[in-house]
């Protein structure tokens, strides 16, 4: 009996050779495989520079550093480049956004709206906000330094200055633990410090290394596209595409040398003669001035005759295409908004392709608004409640209600979203702060405005729109009768 309840609890004796080659066998039959995490002679060097590193040291300084500068090349000599970066920030901000408060006090949210409007064009805050967007592109990350100006023509002296990615760098080259090259974090991961060079390294201003500035956190803005859970640098965002610029420029220069090369030769004299006639051959390369409109003759056996052109080839065109089609599909826009041509696109592709760049443009405005204007608005109202002395009533711990307005993304066929808007109307489906804020208006305004036209409008005993009588048409006979 206690034989067999000590059973369970004895040690198993040594297994066999036999054994133990039926288990790993067994494992070896079970084991997942996947055709991407096979090495083969076919594939090892395409895979060569993969790599297990952290996001961090994936963008070490020196890799944000080539890429940058390669990135800055290829937008400032490439003619797609810069057009492609422009789009895409004219496109995101566009003339700037605009506010809306929803606090419940109309006199106050008037009067908050128009001073930071002014201010807004005091500071030019659009425009920055256009370079800013195309910084994130072109260098991978962006950042604005909140500083007081005294030249702004504003009760709020408040600005905002404009920082390249190497403006914000550890010239101690200390690597401290809680460090990303300039950017110091506290116990949670939030950024608490910039260390923020005074020049541009690239200046040619002599810095030394005590050359630098350190900006509390509540000053900065830090913005950049993370590709990767706890990335603390942005690379830019034509970081995959920047090989395709280079294969792009290359094969139009070998395309354009080809057709100059053909073109360079205005005429060749073949001869049908035996090769060994030394005495009837010209010279090899031998080069003919020929003298306009004259008339000649040639020796026996002699023809002139043309080198053929073969340049550009019909498949050039395509190419630029669809290497544009690949460098557009990394930034989320179409191939028409790349190329700058829609031709050969119908009404239903074009919209296609819009649609989901305009999502692409949302997601991109919702990220501004959290990220960078929410701060700035915050910013702000704390400065100009300290100058006014008024608006206690909002709390300066908290930003009020509010809304950020855009300016509306034009659509493909007008006529056909203007019937699409009616009819969301008319079923209850949307509502008109909603139609008028994809146009970047506040619906408010705008029934104001309506409200005062159509009061000067029965004034003056003038209707437009479904209210206006239709103008009489002219009777078929009327001009019959008029000539009896």
């Amino acid at each position: 009996m206690l034989a067999t309840l000590l059973r369970p609890f004895r040690r198993k004796s040594t297994p066999t050779v036999e054994e133990v080659e039926a288990s790993v066998d067994r494992m070896a039959r079970i084991k997942a495989k996947y055709d991407a995490a096979q090495t083969s002679a076919d594939n090892s060097n395409h895979w060569s520079q993969s790599d297990n590193l952290s996001p961090d040291a994936a963008n070490s300084k020196s890799v944000r550093e080539v890429l940058r500068k390669r990135s800055r090349y290829e937008v400032g000599s490439n003619s797609y480049a810069q057009g492609i970066v422009k789009s895409i920030a004219d496109i995101t901000i566009g003339t700037g956004p605009r506010l809306q408060l929803l606090t419940g006090h109309e006199k106050t949210n008037d009067e908050i709206e128009n001073e930071w409007l002014e201010w807004t064009h005091q500071i030019g805050l659009a425009e920055k906000l256009r370079t800013h967007r195309m910084a994130r592109c072109g260098d991978g990350e962006a950042f604005l330094q909140f500083f007081t100006n005294p030249r702004v023509r504003h009760s709020v002296k408040l600005d905002l200055q404009g920082l390249e990615a190497d403006h914000i760098t550890d010239p101690t080259l200390k690597g401290l633990a809680n460090e990303v090259d300039g950017i110091r974090y506290d116990e949670y991961g939030n950024p608490s410090e910039y260390l923020v060079k005074t020049h541009h390294p690239g200046s040619d201003v002599f810095y030394g290394e005590d050359d630098f500035r350190i900006v509390d956190a509540s000053q900065m803005i830090h913005s950049f596209r993370s590709l990767r859970p706890g990335q603390h640098r942005g690379i830019p965002e034509l970081t995959s595409a920047l090989p395709l610029f280079a294969q792009l420029r290359r094969y139009t220069l070998a395309v354009l040398a080809a057709a100059e090369s053909a073109a360079n030769f205005a005429l060749v004299i073949e001869s049908n003669g035996p090769a060994n006639d030394e005495d009837a051959a010209p010279d090899p390369l031998d080069e003919i001035e020929l003298s306009r409109n004259m008339a000649t003759t040639l020796p026996n056996g002699y023809h002139l005759g043309q080198v053929k052109a073969e340049q550009p080839v019909t498949t050039y065109g395509e190419f630029k295409k669809e290497i544009l089609g690949e460098i557009a599909r990394c930034l989320c826009i179409p191939k028409s908004i790349a190329l700058g041509d829609s031709v050969g696109l119908n009404y239903s592709s074009g919209r296609l392709d819009h649609q989901s760049f305009f999502r692409a443009v949302d997601v991109d405005r919702s990220y501004i608004e959290t990220h960078e204007l929410d701060r700035i608005f915050a910013a702000w109202l704390f400065e100009y409640q300290l100058a006014r002395s008024t608006f206690r009533h909002i709390p300066i711990a908290k930003l009020p209600a509010h809304t950020w307005f855009w300016d509306g993304l034009l659509h493909v066929d007008p006529e056909k979203e203007a019937k699409a808007q009616k009819i969301r109307l008319e079923n209850g489906t949307t509502t008109y702060a909603r139609e008028f804020s994809r146009n970047g208006e506040d619906w408010l305004v705008q029934f104001n405005q309506r409200a005062k036209e159509q009061a000067v409008l029965t004034e003056l005993g003038l209707e437009f729109g479904d209210k206006a009588a239709p103008m009489s048409e002219p009777d078929e006979n009327q001009g019959d009768e008029n000539d009896g």
